[in-house]
């Protein structure tokens, strides 16, 4: 969590950008995470140096022959030659930087465009961050300066692309649990949220008792355990340029210093993974739809809409005993396409679909209203019986201000799914049950809450209608009675 000073400097920031004139968010966000890029890269070859040194190894800057590119030496300038000097020097050193096609520096800077338009602007976009930054001293502040950036983005891209809420992530994340050894993948990364969450979830399994909370070490891991967990373990795709910098920063500023991150469609022909990753956790886009012509020729089944053939290209990705956690819109759950049914059939026969969580509508408020779920499932072996979660709050008020509340039932799913097992519920009056698989297949596979919970009414009693009328007339009798008094006073 960021102490109010620091998010005072982050607000500051953000109004400093709209009154500069830079008021999509989205390019907001971009070009603050160029500067912090910049920030970034000379505090980054400054400790390589300094390990060089120690080690009594040669080391080559990354700003051989361009020292006037670090962000120390042009900082330093008077505005209008700062401005000129970032468009005209830095951005072209930027994206040719050593380390070839492969490398995390021409992956995040190809293609960028520097579009600051004013020097005013940033001198104060350099000074806000630089005050950031003496504050910056650990893994968890640099993420947290990020995550805060990133939820004050109010825009939904093209698609139905958004945000997934922070704590929507972590319900998700924590009920799948996933662990070191994993190899983790979004589908349709966005932001990278899940990945940062999966990133974090393993380092606190991984930090001995007695460290500060909110600082998770990972001290439980070695140097080599360490490598592959940042290099070997997380791997997102998505077809927007945009969202793959974003998501690449935001690794990186949690700690992943060379994320596995692709501009990719992967549900078209240049994308062929399958059986590739232990854990996939997603929130694909919803209202989208792909050229015929371009959809890879791996899936089998016969839709252009986007949600059906993410489920498919899930369980394509997964190993066997692989699992996953996916956000879907209840058209999902009922629709009696085809294309619809033959999703759910692949989700009960192929798969153990463990839980539906239906979340209510005003989730993902202020971008949609849509209703949405859950689902988890292990691929592998089918299913026996699907436990069903009705959430009714999630923490927060369900209109557009999304403020916070005292209901939150999300503690309680986590509860209850971890030990379903234990306490197995098969009454349909609850919050949550089981409902058999020949059932749900009785039932056309519809996986929809409503179809099998049960809703108890209470017998409201109401008063004879003349003992209604008497106490109109008693009313109206007791108002005539106080009229005549004020007149008479």
């Amino acid at each position: 969590m960021l102490d109010a000073e620091l998010k005072s400097k982050i607000n500051l920031l953000w109004d400093k950008f709209w009154s500069g004139g830079i008021s999509n968010p989205l390019q907001a966000i971009e070009q603050m995470s160029y500067l912090i890029f910049m920030k970034r890269l000379e505090d980054e070859d400054v400790k390589r140096e300094q390990n060089s040194k120690l080690l009594e190894e040669k080391y080559y800057s990354v700003f051989k022959s361009n020292e006037d590119c670090k962000w120390s030496k042009w900082t330093g300038m008077s505005a209008e030659k700062m401005l000129e000097h970032v468009r005209d020097t830095v951005f072209p050193f930027l994206r040719k930087l050593d380390g070839g096609e492969k490398s995390i520096y021409h992956k995040y800077m190809k293609d960028a465009s520097f579009t600051i338009p004013t020097a005013s602007l940033l001198v104060e976009a350099v000074k806000i961050i630089n005050d950031m930054h003496i504050k910056e001293q650990n893994r968890d502040t640099q993420g947290d300066i990020y995550e805060y950036l990133l939820s004050q983005l109010q825009t939904a891209g093209k698609n139905g692309q958004f945000r997934t809420p922070r704590h929507i992530i972590k319900m998700m994340v924590e009920i799948l649990e996933p662990k070191y050894g994993d190899k983790i993948c979004d589908p349709a990364c966005g932001t990278a949220g899940f990945l940062v969450a999966s990133y974090e979830h393993i380092i606190r399994q991984n930090t001995s008792k007695g460290i500060s909370e909110g600082h998770y070490g990972g001290d439980k891991l070695n140097e080599k355990q360490w490598k592959i967990l940042e290099n070997e373990t997380f791997y997102g795709f998505d077809f927007d340029q945009t969202m793959v910098r974003i998501s690449l920063m935001n690794l990186m500023m949690h700690g992943i210093s060379s994320p596995n991150i692709e501009q990719k469609n992967t549900l078209s022909k240049r994308y062929d993974e399958s059986n590739s990753y232990d854990v996939v956790l997603a929130n694909p886009p919803f209202k989208g739809s792909i050229d015929e012509s371009e959809i890879g020729e791996n899936f089998r089944t016969q839709t252009k809409k986007t949600e059906l053939l993410f489920l498919e290209l899930m369980y394509n990705l997964l190993t066997n005993g692989g699992r996953c956690s996916v956000i879907v819109p209840d058209g999902v759950l009922f629709g009696n396409s085809k294309a619809h049914k033959k999703i759910r059939e692949l989700l009960l026969d192929k798969c153990r679909l463990d839980a539906v969580i239906s979340m209510p509508s005003g989730v993902f408020k202020p971008y949609a209203g849509v209703s949405t779920a859950v689902l988890f499932f292990t691929k592998g072996e089918p299913t026996k019986e699907v436990w069903f979660y009705d959430m009714e709050s999630d923490g927060f008020s369900l209109d557009d201000k999304r403020t916070q509340t005292d209901k939150n039932d999300i503690p309680d799913i986590i509860e209850k799914f971890k030990n379903r097992n234990k306490e197995k519920n098969y009454d349909r009056k609850k919050k949550y049950f089981f409902i058999s698989v020949k059932e749900i297949k009785e039932n056309n596979y519809d996986l929809s809450i409503s179809k099998y919970k049960e809703i108890e009414y209470e017998e409201v009693k109401y008063e004879k209608p003349e003992v209604i009328k008497k106490k109109i007339l008693d009313l109206e009798n007791k108002i005539i009675v106080t009229l005549n008094q004020m007149k008479m006073s």
